[in-house]
Parts: structure tokens; sequence; C-alpha cells
């Protein structure tokens, strides 16, 4: 009889929180590692793991809560949050030729975006679809914020290994993951500082 994926991210997730101490059972950024193990199992079956973890640093720029800063160089996201913290996440970031930085604000969010390559990279790349509606396989991945009228904007990722590497047209690329949570905690009209 064939274990289901299901089944065996069950078994693997009671063998790693049967030796934990009962503390360990939610992150340090909120959630249980069961709901952690079960939202990256709602994507496509597969986690989307990643090797750069998301955690709560101190943080002592003069920043407003809220306030999305990315800094290409560290290939990290911060969202700001009160009393000199702010929650960093790894990210994928532009590859070299496709660099930027300056200040968006969230003019959009959208759940499984679809996908519509714009004229610039269809020319760069032909052979990419004209449209792809939303869904596992879909680049942009489980969430999308879109930064002002720019091209770009943070997204998720069906590749989680390029978390941490330049290799975007420009978008901001997170783990489906990290790409939920930044979601639902970031607001339409916040500010997006993204730093060279």
């Amino acid at each position: 009889m064939k274990t289901s994926i299901y089944a065996a991210c069950a078994l693997a997730a009671t063998v790693l929180l049967a030796g934990a101490p009962a503390k360990a059972a939610t992150d340090e950024v909120g959630g249980s590692y069961v709901d952690l193990l079960a939202l990256n199992l709602k994507y496509d079956g597969r986690p989307q793991a990643s090797s750069i973890p998301r955690e709560i640093v101190d943080f002592d720029q003069k920043y407003a809560p809220g306030t999305i800063l990315v800094s290409s160089k560290e290939r990290r996201l911060y969202y700001v949050l009160p009393e000199g913290k702010a929650i960093r996440y790894g990210v994928g970031v532009g590859r070299p030729g496709f660099e930027w930085g300056g200040a968006q604000a969230i003019s959009q969010k959208r759940e499984w975006p679809a996908w519509t390559p714009p004229s610039e990279m269809l020319k760069r790349r032909p052979d990419l679809p004209r449209h792809m509606a939303g869904g596992p396989e879909n680049p942009l991945g489980a969430r999308a914020m879109y930064l002002g009228s720019s091209l770009y904007r943070i997204h998720g990722s069906n590749e989680p290994d390029t978390i941490g590497q330049a290799v975007s047209s420009g978008c901001i690329r997170m783990t489906n993951d990290d790409v939920v949570d930044l979601y639902e905690r970031a607001k339409v009209g916040a500010k997006v500082i993204v730093m060279r």
C-alpha cells in the first residue's frame, strides 16, 4: 500500500515535534510547525523549504512599522516592526543587469496571481507563454504584491532553491510560505524601499 505525500509529511512533522520541547512548537514569528507544514502542503504537495530561515531581528533603522526594506546585497527583506525589531526573510533579487533601487508602494495584492510576461521580457524570451493562470506552476507563486506602476513585484516562487540568489528580472522572490506570511502583514500603500 502506497503512503501518500500527506501521510509522509504528517509522519515527518510528528517525528520532528516529538523530540522538541512544548514551547518550541511555535516558530518565532507565529504559527505552529504543524500549521507551517500544512501551509507548505497547500502549494503542490511539496514542502517549500528554504535554507534561509525567517526570523525576528533587532533593527535600529528609523523606518515606520509596516515599511518593507529590501537589501539586494544581503538578499534579505525586512518587514519593520515596532520597538526596534523587524522580520527578516531571505529573498531572490535581480540578476546582473536587472538590479534596481528606489522607493515604491504596494499598489495591489493578489492571491495565486495570473502572470502575463511584459513585452520587454517576451523580447528576451519569446518561448515564454503569453499568459499563465495562477497556481502552483506559475512563477509568481502563492501571492504577489505589486510595486506602484512598475513592472516589479514581491512574489512567491515555485523555485525555492533560487532564494538567496540574484536570478530574477528585477522582481523580489520569496518562498511561498514566506510570501504568504508577508502578504498577511503588509498593507496596500505600504512603503517599499529597495537598496542596491
